[in-house]
């Protein structure tokens, strides 16, 4: 199993209200068309931090690289892309593999 992990800052005209909103419910619904993904969770600061590189971060599961490879080749993979882009200034896309330590 391979973890996605999408780093995201807000657009600078979005405010912190708004982008929690955005990342906690309305991109959840983009999330959930992705064919093939085994999980998937949003997380957001608690408060709002001027200084913090990211405003929150997606993570994003699924059984192998091809997997993941076919999903965001789907329009639906597309679409959540471009959902995430019209609302981050920035983010970044860590592919991982997660073992559970405990």
């Amino acid at each position: 199993m391979i973890k996605i992990m999408a780093l995201m800052k807000r657009r600078e005209d979005m405010s912190f209200a708004d982008f929690r909103k955005w990342i906690m419910e309305d991109h959840v619904a983009f999330a959930r068309n992705l064919p093939g993904m085994k999980k998937y969770t949003s997380n957001v600061l608690l408060s709002e931090n001027p200084d913090a590189p990211f405003d929150g971060v997606s993570e994003m599961f699924f059984e192998d690289e091809a997997a993941m490879a076919a999903a965001f080749a789907t329009d639906a993979g597309k679409a959540a892309g471009g959902d995430a882009a019209a609302h981050c200034s920035n983010r970044f896309r860590m592919v991982c593999e997660e073992k559970l330590q405990f």
